[in-house]
């Protein structure tokens, strides 16, 4: 038996915009189904809004991500969750640092740390954290 944990990222209105950009840093395929796709527009405006989307991409990437409609109750919150992204060299992390960074605010810069031979966190356009480093023992 095997179980795989992914992480589900929930949005209001920026899920496609942010599987996108996810897409675009990670590689990989984008699945988007709209509320409108499923026949489950509750709301007119809102029907073309994410109801189940995902990337998967063939270098382990995968993340899942949705709007919660306006009849549920949502709340970003502050630092309720950071994605946290190990890859095996610093070239590799700080690749998608870079493609992760723009439009983020950095809150630790990428670097060095007395653990890994980069770490780096950062809050992404759509408010999410990432922590990226490298997985420790490797160098790059």
């Amino acid at each position: 038996m095997s179980l795989t944990t992914t992480i589900h990222l929930n949005f209001r209105g920026d899920a496609r915009a942010a599987l996108e950009s996810y897409r675009s840093a990670f590689g990989g395929d984008l699945t988007v189904v709209t509320y409108r796709d499923a026949g489950n527009a509750q709301e007119e405006s809102e029907a073309d809004q994410v109801m189940w989307g995902q990337v998967i991409a063939p270098n382990g990437f995968y993340v899942m991500a949705y709007d919660v409609p306006s009849r549920t109750a949502y709340d970003r919150g502050e630092n309720s969750f950071f994605v946290s992204l190990r890859g095996q060299t610093a070239e590799e992390v700080t690749g998608y640092w870079e493609k992760l960074s723009e439009g983020a605010t950095v809150v630790v810069p990428i670097g060095p740390s007395g653990w890994a031979p980069a770490y780096g966190m950062l809050r992404d356009r759509f408010g999410v954290v990432w922590v990226l480093d490298v997985v420790s023992g490797h160098n790059g």
